[in-house]
């Protein structure tokens, strides 16, 4: 493990494995990149720098919370790197990752995988009342029931696919880590980019959406392609929202194909 400081002291933590080209990986809610499956094959073609983001894993956290602290997190750690690097982040980690490309220079080439649209959308994703639901059981001692809620309401999995995804290597991070689900969906439902920024910025962008993903999903990706002038949509075709769990081997042929083709 590694760490570094963000800008307003918190210490941020990355493991870094594989070898080539330098891809900062950032996770959505609830999870940690480092404990994602690919990781191995991600390895064969980048130099992996897998990151917790704050209130996760080995990552500090600080007393208040605001999103725009996540895209400084993302922003330090590409800078410690030294060199440009690509950066990919998945759903929320997409939103931290868009983020920092504003506070860097240091980005080659971003990935962001089913993220919130720049205005905020990410009410329409979630089925009423269910982040109070989540925050109370997790008030009630019940993290694990908290992240099963998410599983079936939010995910729309079956018993018999939240039975398989109890068994993930993520699970025990997702459960150590639902206190901090309620304040980081509520902080990106509040946030708006301003848009103008990113219609000047000219970082190649590549962004995925799964074929059977929801209208809101599709929405969110066109809307960041319409404003993001260098970007490129790759449709997954049969899959959702966890492609790099579903059909690693077709997410890492988009991810390498593009990001090599930057060379």
């Amino acid at each position: 493990m590694e760490k570094v400081q963000s800008k307003d002291g918190t210490l941020i933590a990355f493991e870094r494995s594989g070898e080539g080209p330098p891809l900062v990986v950032v996770p959505g809610v609830l999870t940690s990149s480092r404990q994602w499956p690919i990781l191995p094959t991600l390895g064969n073609h980048f130099t992996v720098y897998a990151v917790d983001r704050r209130g996760h894993g080995d990552s500090g956290d600080a007393d208040q919370y605001a999103i725009e602290r996540e895209f400084e997190d993302i922003a330090a750690v590409v800078d410690a790197i030294g060199s440009e690097v690509n950066v990919l982040g998945h759903s929320f980690g997409g939103h931290c990752v868009l983020g920092a490309s504003l506070l860097t220079s240091n980005i080659r080439g971003l990935v962001v995988y089913e993220t919130d649209a720049p205005e905020g959308m990410y009410a329409e994703s979630m089925p009423a009342g269910l982040v109070d639901k989540f925050e109370s059981l997790v008030e009630a001692g019940d993290r694990a029931g908290a992240v099963i809620t998410f599983f079936r309401e939010a995910l729309q999995m079956t018993p018999q696919e939240i039975e398989g995804a109890e068994k993930w290597p993520t699970f025990p991070a997702m459960v150590a880590g639902a206190d901090t689900f309620p304040r980081e969906i509520r902080a990106v439902d509040a946030y708006q980019f301003e848009t103008q920024q990113f219609r000047q910025m000219n970082v190649p962008t590549l962004l995925l959406l799964g074929g059977d993903s929801p209208d809101f999903a599709k929405t969110s990706m066109e809307r960041w392609h319409e404003v993001l002038p260098n970007s490129r949509l790759v449709i997954l075709p049969g899959q959702q929202h966890i492609a790099h769990y579903t059909a690693p081997d077709l997410f890492i042929h988009e991810v390498q194909t593009f990001l090599s083709a930057l060379d």
